[in-house]
């Protein structure tokens, strides 16, 4: 509640138009991705209505593109194998998927909203905004990954 000057009294609420989510089952299906005791290497968190919320997970990375469509926005968690011949290790990474026919108002909203989602996906090597479904190939994701990584001892080998 606030007080004006003038004497009338505002009461201030959170719009009902503001997105929220799923804080415990969201978290739930990232810790699932993380866990190195299970096979999950995807989750996915959609929008119903105004609210985030788990989508799915699997261990096919071909099930998560498939969940990338023009007409959704998303935002998928994804464990990466990457390394050389000296290590292979897990990588992680935050993809924000916006298909081509997402409406201008929802892209917009889009970026404020991943602020939801960072609370609870937070340790990831790498970042990708997306909408061209080519950029949502394994090989180009493991590729930035391993650029973004560090270290690269194959290419002492070339």
């Amino acid at each position: 509640m606030f007080d004006c000057s003038i004497g009338a009294t505002v009461h201030l609420r959170p719009s009902k138009m503001a997105t929220r989510i799923d804080k415990e089952a969201c978290r739930e299906a990232y810790n699932l991705v993380r866990d190195d005791n299970t096979e999950i290497n995807w989750a996915a968190f959609k929008y119903e209505g105004h609210m985030i919320v788990p989508a799915g997970q699997g261990t096919d990375y071909e099930e998560f593109k498939s969940q990338c469509t023009d007409d959704v926005r998303l935002f998928g968690f994804v464990r990466i194998t990457t390394g050389d011949a000296m290590s292979k290790r897990a990588k992680f990474t935050l993809i924000t998927w916006i298909g081509e026919n997402v409406s201008g108002l929802q892209r917009a909203k889009i970026s404020t909203d991943k602020t939801l989602v960072k609370d609870i996906v937070q340790n990831f090597a790498k970042e990708f905004m997306i909408s061209d479904a080519r950029e949502l190939e394994e090989d180009y994701i493991r590729t930035e990954l391993k650029k973004a990584g560090g270290a690269n001892y194959d290419a002492q080998g070339e």
